[in-house]
């Protein structure tokens, strides 16, 4: 297995927060319904999203492209345990164009931001 692709993205909590606030459709429009279900079970929501905000930044970088050429809604990041990247649509296909049969994703917080680290493997 080989290294691919790597990327690194930190996000705002509070920046999150306050586009979930300002703008209602922002949840729909960037996270999947398991994202969704998962950062609704805690008190503090706006935490999950925004490092599952920073994950799919950090998984498009690893891919090579940024929000521009893969859907928000195509890159999942899963939660509860080790988090798993999920790919569908335009994520997948860029993954399987590069040879990526994985991503490979950690994440950190502190009460100000999410950081996530995301490595693309492949055979290639």
């Amino acid at each position: 297995m080989r290294i691919l692709g790597l990327g690194v993205d930190l996000a705002d909590i509070s920046r999150v927060e306050s586009l979930l606030e300002r703008y209602p459709r922002f949840a729909e429009r960037c996270f999947t319904e398991h994202e969704r279900s998962y950062a609704r079970r805690f008190a503090s929501p706006a935490r999950r999203y925004a490092a599952r905000f920073a994950g799919k930044e950090a998984v498009m970088k690893s891919l090579g492209t940024g929000y521009r050429r893969i859907r928000w809604t195509d890159v999942e990041i899963t939660g509860g345990g080790k988090p798993t990247v999920n790919l569908y649509g335009t994520g997948k296909a860029r993954a399987e164009a590069l040879g990526v049969t994985e991503v490979l994703v950690t994440i950190t917080h502190t009460d100000q931001s999410a950081l996530v680290m995301a490595v693309a493997v492949g055979e290639h």
